[in-house]
């Protein structure tokens, strides 16, 4: 398939861009992963906070001037949002194994 130089050098913005995409968004989840550590320390039982989330959310509209429709950012969030409360209670889950220690060989 032909290209321009024009057209492979916008398309390698878009791969520089998709890799800053990715690092900032593990950067993100590094974070929910601290966050989960400081709320199980502050005793939290709640993995979801809806006030938090709709802080994030009015955030991110606000801060939108597009082109991306405001539905579609919102939708991106809140999967994000939903994938990093699945972190969040994944690293409780095994946090948890690791608190409890192994368990009881069965006995012969």
């Amino acid at each position: 398939m032909d290209e321009s130089a024009e057209l492979r050098r916008l398309r390698e913005g878009i791969d520089a861009l998709d890799r800053q995409i990715v690092e900032l968004l593990n950067q993100r989840a590094r974070l929910a992963v601290a966050v989960a550590h400081e709320k199980a320390a502050l005793g939290r039982k709640a993995i979801r906070d809806a006030g938090r989330e709709r802080e994030v959310l009015l955030r991110v509209s606000i801060a939108n001037d597009g082109p991306l429709p405001q539905a579609d950012l919102l939708a991106i969030y809140r999967r994000l949002i939903a994938s990093v409360r699945s972190l969040e209670a994944s690293e409780r889950e095994r946090r948890r194994r690791d608190e409890d220690g192994p368990g009881e060989p069965p006995s012969a």
